[in-house]
């Protein structure tokens, strides 16, 4: 038989789990502040979500999104923050003006989560004591590393990871291919070429062979923009004309680099070996440039209680980056993975089926309780 005190935190996390679900499909009544915190001696922005009713302190948490250009104003993201602050938290949701650019310098993480702790620490309507993390999409694995920091682990008391990635040769195969498996099971699906065309403007010239190809990553750099700024998928066809403009100002011996990474959805993909070969050779060189791309080495640091949820049908980074991510995690670490068919990397769906539904809804209920249950 339960404890008193047990019976209460289970149903106080129960609640605090309806709150956020009917958050997240009704809309949420928070209050939004916009603040700033300190990154070694820089200012800049941040939105505090605090529930519009109920008595503080609230448990704090951060909350980190991908490279976009809508950066902490994602929809997603807002959406996902006005949620949990529903259910009773404090949500911080700092901006990386670097990712924010479509840039992807690993490095700002740390800083930028040990400047959100101090602003949260310091916050009357926050608990005092550890916080939760979350990242999605490239935050996802970057927040993993940096807790996995002593400085900041001890500041934490657990992390959530949304659609993140272990293996950087893994994912840009996927993202140039299509191609993922997991324990000898090949798996297959057409890509989402946003996160290829993001990783190629920043690393494309630094493949040996490729040093004068600025002009190609800056067009791919134009696409993603594009994409991002106009909040539509790159994988639709509204691009088209953009890509074969783009493609016919490059100089022509760079045009078949160009095709490896962007084609109108009408056209053929170069052959799959191509692709497969300029992303390997991409992810070599975004390791020797910034070490901290590849999160696989620093995942059997955390021993922090971790929590991960994947979309089984995400075409930006696949389902089986959750599996490795998760089993590249400590043996000893209290750790989770949710695979889920009910949204995909940057939207939400549902299943066919009512059973599906069912089965797809009771899981997540469970991983979002999970969740809010950490802090």
């Amino acid at each position: 038989m339960l404890s008193p005190e047990l019976t209460d935190n289970v149903l106080r996390g129960l609640l605090r789990t309806v709150r956020y679900a009917h958050g997240w499909t009704s809309g949420a009544g928070v209050r939004v502040e916009e603040t700033e915190i300190e990154r070694e001696g820089v200012r800049i922005p941040a939105t505090l979500l605090l529930p519009a009713r109920g008595k503080g302190p609230f448990p704090g948490w951060i909350a980190m999104g991908g490279i976009t250009r809508m950066g902490r104003f994602h929809p997603q993201l807002v959406r996902f923050g006005n949620a949990l602050a529903s259910s009773g938290a404090a949500v911080l949701l700092p901006e990386i003006p670097e990712w924010q650019k479509l840039e992807v310098p690993p490095s700002v993480t740390g800083p930028t989560l040990r400047g959100a702790i101090q602003t949260l620490g310091i916050h009357p309507e926050v608990l005092p004591g550890k916080v939760g993390l979350i990242g999605f999409s490239f935050g996802a694995p970057q927040v993993a590393i940096a807790a996995a920091r002593e400085e900041l682990a001890d500041h934490v008391a657990g992390i959530v990871l949304f659609g993140g990635y272990c293996c950087l040769d893994r994912t840009l195969l996927f993202g140039l291919t299509g191609d993922h498996e997991w324990e000898g099971v090949d798996y297959s699906l057409t890509p989402d070429p946003y996160g290829r065309w993001v990783v190629a403007s920043n690393y494309l010239a630094d493949i040996p062979g490729c040093e004068d190809a600025h002009d190609v990553a800056a067009a791919l750099r134009c696409l993603a923009t594009a994409t991002s700024d106009q909040r539509i998928p790159a994988w639709e066809p509204h691009h088209d004309a953009m890509i074969r403009d783009l493609r016919l100002a490059l100089p022509k011996r760079h045009q078949a680099l160009f095709d490896l990474f962007a084609t109108p959805t009408t056209g053929t993909r170069p052959d799959r070996d191509e692709c497969a070969d300029i992303g390997l050779r991409l992810a070599d060189a975004c390791r020797r440039v910034d070490p901290l791309l590849e999160p696989a080495p620093d995942l059997a640091k955390v021993h922090l209680p971790t929590q991960l949820i994947h979309g089984r049908g995400d075409r930006l980074i696949p389902f089986t980056e959750g599996m490795r991510m998760v089993n590249g995690l400590p043996s000893t670490a209290e750790k989770s993975l949710t695979v889920t068919g009910m949204f995909a990397h940057s939207a939400t769906h549902s299943p066919p089926g009512l059973f599906d539904k069912f089965r797809e809804g009771t899981a997540l209920f469970g991983a979002v309780r999970s969740l809010i249950n950490t802090v």
